[in-house]
Order: C-alpha cells, then structure tokens, then sequence
C-alpha cells in the first residue's frame, strides 16, 4: 500500500502537462512516515490520483514515474527498459556490431527520471541520480538482465559520485567483466567506469565526434579539455595533420594516450599536454585551424549562472583570439541550467570582443539516445556550435 503526497490546490496543473518533476512548494501535506526514496501516489487537492514516483528530500521532491495508479514492480520496470530498447533497435544504435556503445535509459527521456544506465559491450553501467532509483537498484539489474538478455553480461553500479549522501560503493552487481575496451563507429576507447566521471565515457558527444571527423582532414586539431581523447581519435582517423589533446587532469591525458595508441599505435601526430585551459591557450601562437571546447559543466545550479556565462565567453574569446583565419571552432556547453540562448549569446559576445567575423556552420545538441521528453524540456542539456572563423 502506497502513502500518499497532497498537492496544494492548482498545483496539478504542471502534472496535467506531463511534467515529471514535483517541487517541494507544491506539497500540502503528506501521510506520516514516509520515507527518502519511497514510491509514493500523488494526490490533487481534491483527492484524486494524479501520478505515481519517488518521493525525496530536497527541491525535487517527487519525481514522477507513471500518471497511472498502477503498482511499480520489476515486471513495471521491464515495460519501460524494454520501450528504451525498441527505441534504440528502430534508430540502428542497439544492435550495431560497429558500435557497442550507447545510453540504454536516459533518465526523463526514457521516463524512468533518476535513472541512467549506458551500455559498453556487454557491460551496463547504471547510476543512479535520485534516492528512490538507488533503493530499486536490484529489481532495476533484475529488469536489465531479463529485457537485454545475452546482449549484457555484466551490470555495474557506479553512483557514488551523483549520491554523495548515500551511503553505497561502486561495484558490480550482476556479473563481472575485466573487458573495459568498448567500440564506437568503429574506434575502439578504453572506459574507466570504475573512476571516470559520468559513466566512464562521454556517450552523448558520438555524433559531434563524427562530425568533427569530416572537417579534419589536413588540418592542425586542438581539443582542450580532452578527457578520454574522443575528438582526437576522430580527428586522427579523419586525417588530421597534427593533433593536440590538452586536459588539467593527468589521468585524463594517460586515458587518452591510451585510446590513440589503441587506434593509431606509434602515431607521431598526436602530442597529449596536461595544463590549465586558459594558461594553454594564453600561451599559444595562432598554430590551429580547427580548435574543440569541450569543458565540464560550468552551472551545477542555477546560482552559478551568470559566473558560468562569463566562463563561457572567456573561454570562446581565447579560442578566437588564437585560431587560424579560416579556422573552424567545436565549441559546448553541458550545464544543464545554460539555455541554448544563454550559450549562443555567451559566443556571440566572444567573437564581437575579438573582433573576427563568424558564421555558425551546425548548431548541435544531444544525440538520439539521449531523448529529451517533450514535456521536460529540461532535458536538453548538451549546446554546441561549429563555427567558421574568418
């Protein structure tokens, strides 16, 4: 038997809507005793059902997974994970023997909110992102293992980071695998799902990899904040003369080392530098044509907003003041709280300071394993642009 959480009269309009998310401001009352994660049915100031979820302690207080009153169960889970999968066969990711690697459940996307789970080879990597998902881990893996059958050998949990006041270690939970080499379009990248962030690789960024592999050839690559190499492999096998690949984090450097000498081994093109972005770009001559920005988040919140945009101009100011006439610019923004506006007038304020002409060549955003629900427009994350810099 489910409690229940009581909404404040008119605060179901957004439920009406669809929208997965419940704030705490929108909550009346609540029966007593329930607790941080626990399934809940949410209840209209009127008393009638509106949407099942998990209920949790902060601003998001309930995150909905069903407007049917209806019992959340493995057999429920297996419904959703086995849609999340149909979606990926009829887009040609999921059974692509040139590529093993994409995200199987994203979130609201793939309405199972607090849920993320992508797939390297035969291992599933699944974090959790709300406390409710963290206690259903188990039936979660159950689901998994029954919907993907011999498609995954292997499941690792891998939230410590996303839910740092639970307590809980990473680890396999179904199965094992030493096996952390995963294959995309056909470039094959080490995944460190035990210490990388996120799941142990950028997933979302496939397409813009592939993009970038067009423009490459016969030109001089800078990717700052490189991480796992991603942009370099691509730009490698694109035919890029040179590549170099620029992180503050060693590890990161040592990772994409590793993943150009797995493609290109013994390559002279590619030179790895371990540095700060700006320090690195302060310091160079007008050496690259086509130069890639791809920093972490720079808003967590939505308080850290207007420093973030000033990061974002700063950083694309750098870029343009030091790329070749004639020079393309990848340039992102991840931060969830960044619109695509916010981030579109961050560049554009950075290419009017350095004074070059500009043209957006592709705007870019997430990838199609990455769906956004069209009733949670916050799900589109991921901004990019190409520009051509005259």
């Amino acid at each position: 038997m489910y409690k229940n959480v009581y909404l404040r009269k008119g605060k179901e309009e957004s439920l009406l809507r669809f929208h997965p998310w419940i704030f705490s401001g929108a909550i009346a009352r609540a029966d007593e005793g329930i607790a941080d994660g626990e399934l809940v049915r949410v209840v209209t100031a009127k008393g009638d059902f509106i949407a099942m979820g998990h209920f949790q302690l902060g601003s998001i207080a309930v995150r909905v997974l069903s407007f049917d009153d209806e019992t959340v169960d493995v057999e429920f889970l297996k419904r959703r994970i086995d849609c999340a999968l149909q979606m990926r066969r009829a887009i040609g990711i999921a059974d692509n023997s040139d590529n093993n690697t994409f995200r199987l459940i994203h979130g609201e996307g793939d309405n199972l909110p607090g849920l993320v789970v992508d797939c390297y080879g035969t291992t599933a990597v699944m974090q959790a992102h709300s406390v409710g998902m963290h206690l259903c881990r188990k039936d979660i893996t159950t689901a998994l293992v029954e919907v993907m059958g011999n498609r995954i050998s292997s499941v690792y949990y891998k939230s410590e980071n996303t839910l740092p006041f639970v307590e809980q270690e990473n680890g396999f939970i179904y199965g094992k695998s030493d096996d952390d080499v995963a294959v995309e379009n056909g470039l094959k990248f080490h995944v460190d799902w035990l210490k990388g962030q996120k799941t142990g690789f950028f997933v979302d960024q496939r397409d813009n990899r592939s993009l970038l592999e067009q423009y490459a050839k016969g030109k001089s690559v800078l990717n700052m904040f490189c991480y796992t190499g991603g942009f370099s492999v691509y730009a490698m096998r694109g035919g890029a003369t040179l590549v170099h690949s620029v992180d503050s984090s060693a590890k990161a450097i040592q990772l994409t080392q590793d993943n150009v000498e797995l493609n290109f081994p013994g390559d002279g093109r590619h030179k790895a530098i371990c540095d700060d972005a700006f320090k690195f770009l302060e310091g160079i001559d007008c050496e690259y044509d086509l130069i890639v920005l791809d920093p972490p988040a720079f808003a967590k919140h939505r308080g850290a907003l207007h420093n973030a945009l000033k990061g974002y101009t700063r950083l694309n100011l750098k870029a343009f003041e030091k790329i070749q006439p004639g020079g393309i610019l990848f340039t992102f923004s991840c931060s969830q709280v960044v619109t695509k506006d916010h981030f579109r007038n961050a560049v554009f304020t950075a290419a009017a300071q350095a004074r070059r002409k500009v043209r957006i060549l592709h705007q870019l955003h997430q990838p199609a394993d990455h769906p956004i629900n069209i009733y949670h427009p916050e799900g589109e994350y991921l901004k990019g642009l190409v520009l051509y810099v005259e």
